[in-house]
């Protein structure tokens, strides 16, 4: 019965159409990166790159060579695009894009996973079997239809990550509307809306519509007499973060995924008249699909789990951080921190206090004063700085911090040397005091 369902064959033109959206995107996000100052902010000014732990060995390229991996990057999703050496071009705007992931995370964001994910899932999609350069090259490629897997890949992909930001969203601060009144507060400059968004039937209306659209949108999507409101609700809400968050192409992306929810002969009328539409509804079970299967099941597996690791750890994510990120926790607290670096040598019986912007860019310095992983390692690298010049050294750190606007508490054990001690990945760091 599943391996019915799953390899029944539809006509692929929601695929089709969402490879050439995904892959303009992509190419968007590239060189949107570039000219907007991103790329220059988080990879050229700072002088320290707070990459991910135990991938410290990827670093920026020297002097302006991001710009050029953006650019090779761009490139990679305008071929995706058009379907040009599609395997290969999907494959490498993965890696290359995880590369970006993994070297930095003072801009980190849930969307920038996910790009991960979708792009990860593109590579193994048919998705140039129609309307694209590899097609017309190679006239045996071409294909009208696909497994119906392909379809439900992305839409129980998408139903994890909205269902996670619909609980997740469950707790006192979210449902008293402490957050959404300091996101709003953040934006009361904007011009026209600014003064609006401050207003409380606002934060009910976007605090509890939150909920709501993230818990039930796909559900609303699938069940055709909803789709079509549902989709109207969707435009609204995605238009609606893209303009007041500038979240980049997530919005648009979300959007697109809308292809996989309307009936197949839909999207074909609408994007793709002068490809045949398949009629058909043969059943091609490959030769390997159980090792798919298994490959698939695995995958959706650690996804739905992954995301609850925080439970298993000590103390509330929100104060440790530990199990945060991806785990599609998306705008959910805000921070602020104070934090004092005291460097000891031992040896001259000498101490200083460390002055941050010495190290490192503003955006990076409200990172090494919220969050108790960037607190660690730069520690790590001051360490390391200073034993360039002969010196060992300790660094003690003095941090409190503010979640959602509530009173300063201390985070660090100001009396634990962070130089020296391991980095424990599975396990609770035991130098973060207790939150209250």
């Amino acid at each position: 019965m599943i391996n019915n369902f799953l390899f029944k064959q539809v006509d692929n033109s929601s695929l089709i159409v969402f490879r050439i959206i995904f892959g303009l995107l992509c190419f968007l996000e590239s060189v949107g990166a570039i000219f907007t100052g991103w790329v220059k902010k988080a990879f050229i000014d700072p002088d320290f790159t707070f990459s991910f732990i135990g991938f410290e060995w990827l670093q920026p390229l020297p002097g302006y060579g991001m710009y050029a991996y953006y650019v090779l990057m761009g490139f990679f999703g305008l071929f995706i695009m058009v379907g040009f050496k599609y395997r290969f071009s999907a494959l490498m705007f993965t890696l290359m894009w995880l590369g970006c992931y993994l070297m930095q995370k003072s801009s980190y964001n849930n969307h920038y996973y996910l790009l991960i994910l979708l792009s990860a899932i593109m590579v193994i999609m048919p998705a140039h079997k129609h309307t694209s350069f590899d097609a017309k090259r190679n006239p045996n490629l071409q294909k009208n239809s696909m497994p119906n897997w392909c379809r439900w890949v992305f839409i129980l992909q998408m139903f994890i990550v909205y269902s996670y930001a619909s609980i997740n969203k469950i707790y006192p601060d979210w449902l008293d509307l402490t957050v959404m009144e300091l996101l709003m507060k953040g934006k009361q400059h904007y011009y026209l809306v600014g003064d609006l968004l401050q207003h409380r039937w606002v934060h009910y209306f976007l605090t509890y519509g939150g909920i709501l659209f993230d818990g039930l949108i796909i559900p609303l999507l699938l069940f055709k007499p909803t789709r079509k409101w549902a989709f109207f609700a969707s435009i609204f809400f995605h238009l609606f973060n893209s303009f007041i968050f500038q979240v980049g192409i997530f919005p648009y992306l979300s959007l697109a995924f809308a292809l996989f929810f309307f009936e197949p002969k839909t999207i074909h009328n609408l994007f793709l008249k002068k490809k045949p539409f398949y009629e058909g509804s043969e059943i091609e079970i490959p030769k390997y699909h159980k090792l798919y299967l298994s490959l698939l099941g695995l995958y959706f597996l650690f996804q739905i789990g992954f995301p609850l690791r925080h439970h298993l750890i000590e103390d509330d994510v929100l104060w440790t951080e530990e199990g945060h990120r991806m785990s599609w926790r998306m705008m959910l607290r805000s921070k602020q921190g104070i934090a004092t670096y005291k460097i000891v040598d031992q040896e001259k019986n000498q101490s200083q206090i460390v002055k941050l912007d010495d190290f490192l860019t503003r955006k990076q310095m409200r990172l090494a004063t919220t969050k108790p992983d960037a607190i660690w390692q730069f520690a790590q690298h001051l360490k390391k700085q200073y034993e360039k010049n002969g010196q060992e050294i300790e660094v003690y750190v003095d941090c409190k911090i503010s979640v959602n606007g509530k009173p300063y508490q201390q985070l660090t054990n100001p009396e634990i040397d962070l130089a020296n001690i391991q980095w424990e990945p599975y396990k609770h760091a035991n130098w973060l005091l207790p939150s209250k």
